[in-house]
């Protein structure tokens, strides 16, 4: 009998067997591999010791009587053999088997983790790397919170993430949260709004007669983990006794070796009433700033969403949209999202008619580069361009590049290094030039009357 025939024959045999013998002898079943038939004997091979005597001992007759049914022979048998090969076969099957399903089982436990996580934390599942769209100004952002994910309190402890709202703090962090719970999931992670903890603080803290157990229970809740991720610092200003719990907090978990992650809206020198102690635990580690995303990066993030949402769009209509909303990304979002759900009730496609329609927006230019506020400041202040890019230190030339320097950060949100590339300077002169303006603006009538004029000229008032 040919080798395809036999295989054939084997398998309506075995599905025969399968059918007729107990659920108790299937695991001796399904590895038995043909080894030959021969004048109405069949020939099978296993690994299994046990499985042979078992069924030679209780299952013979059984066995053969679907052998004679379906090679329709009245004179069959049957003959199983050990085999030491087949034993070594099955084994390392069987070793494979159960590594797959350990691997399975952490992926469910990692999968009942998050979703206990999220149900505790309102950890986002949309928050994750793989969903973060990566432009020029968000780069290095996402590269050292992908760090620490895969090191945790190796290199960079604190990250402290800071920018304004809506730019992607709070997903990079709980993206953070996320690939550990999938990748280690043996670490424990905690997100926490810095509200939920200050009001957590606040509850347990009060003067009653379970006061010390209940800041025994607060404590291990904010210390017995691997990473926690503290959203939103800025909310803990003014509240001093918070303000000591949390140094408690930071301290045991940065001498155990623990990993923190911080979002904020500003550094945290910029933060009112924030201890030295606190600012200077915040800044040990490594602080990095998101910025508005850029053109490029606004039509990309809408391009995913198209095509997540499976809808059909022209680039000019996503063009339109980004062009309109620079400031952050949540607005670019609820923009988008107005768009396409009036795109799917009307069952049109998202071109460029319907974006006008549904924003309203005025056309409204390409977005402000660093050149062009410079070069208005340069014709307000009648002074050469070269010369507030350069380094020429007359008194006017000095003023026009403070304030072009000012608007550049104001206007645009984009870092204070994008800037410094700019100007060709240090960063730390940028910052200096823009705090400068920023502290007199108050104070300078003439200096806030003549950047309200350079803004008018920019068309951005």
């Amino acid at each position: 009998m040919e080798n395809t025939e036999l295989k054939n024959l084997w398998e309506q045999i075995k599905s025969g067997l399968i059918e007729v013998l107990p659920e108790s002898a299937h695991p001796w079943i399904y590895p038995l591999e043909v080894s030959g038939y021969d004048k109405g004997v069949l020939t099978v091979v296993t690994g299994q010791m046990m499985g042979r005597d078992l069924l030679r001992k209780n299952h013979y007759h059984q066995i053969v009587d679907v052998i004679k049914r379906i090679s329709n022979n009245q004179n069959s048998d049957f003959v199983i053999i050990y085999d030491e090969k087949a034993a070594k076969s099955l084994k390392k099957e069987n070793e494979r088997l159960q590594k797959k399903t350990l691997e399975s089982k952490l992926k469910e436990q990692a999968m009942e983790n998050l979703s206990n996580m999220q149900s505790a934390s309102n950890l986002n599942l949309k928050y994750k790397f793989e969903n973060f769209v990566v432009g020029k100004t968000n780069k290095f952002a996402y590269q050292m919170a992908m760090s620490v994910a895969q090191n945790p309190a190796k290199k960079y402890n604190p990250l402290f993430i800071y920018g304004n709202a809506g730019l992607g703090k709070t997903h990079l962090m709980q993206a953070i949260g996320h690939y550990t719970i999938f990748n280690n999931p043996k670490l424990k992670v905690k997100y926490t709004k810095t509200e939920d903890y200050v009001n957590d603080f606040i509850s347990n803290s009060r003067n009653s007669k379970d006061t010390v157990e209940n800041m025994s229970k607060f404590n291990k809740k904010y210390t017995n983990i691997d990473i926690i991720l503290i959203d939103d610092i800025q909310f803990i200003e003014s509240k001093n006794k918070t303000m000591a719990q949390m140094q408690h907090t930071f301290d045991s978990l940065y001498n155990k070796g623990k990993q923190i992650v911080i979002t904020s809206d500003r550094v945290p020198k910029d933060i009112p009433t924030l201890t030295a102690a606190l600012c200077s635990r915040f800044e040990m580690g490594l602080m990095v700033e998101l910025t508005p995303p850029d053109l490029d990066n606004r039509i990309e993030i809408l391009r995913k969403l198209s095509d997540d949402n499976d809808l059909k769009y022209e680039e000019n209509a996503l063009k339109y949209i980004a062009i309109n909303y620079e400031k952050n990304v949540r607005e670019l979002e609820g923009a988008f999202n107005k768009v396409s759900a009036y795109a799917e009730v009307t069952g049109r496609n998202l071109d460029l008619d319907l974006a006008k329609e549904v924003l309203k927006f005025a056309d409204k230019k390409e977005e402000l580069s660093f050149e062009k506020i410079a070069k208005v400041t340069a014709e307000y202040y009648e002074v050469d361009l070269n010369d507030i890019k350069g380094a020429a230190r007359g008194q006017k030339v000095s003023l026009a590049r403070h304030i072009a320097i000012y608007l550049a950060r104001e206007l645009t949100g984009k870092s204070f290094v994008n800037i410094a590339e700019y100007y060709n300077k240090k960063h730390t002169t940028i910052m200096f030039a823009h705090d400068k303006i920023k502290k007199e603006l108050p104070l300078k009538k003439e200096l806030a009357h003549a950047i309200r004029e350079i803004k008018q000229v920019l068309k951005v008032i």
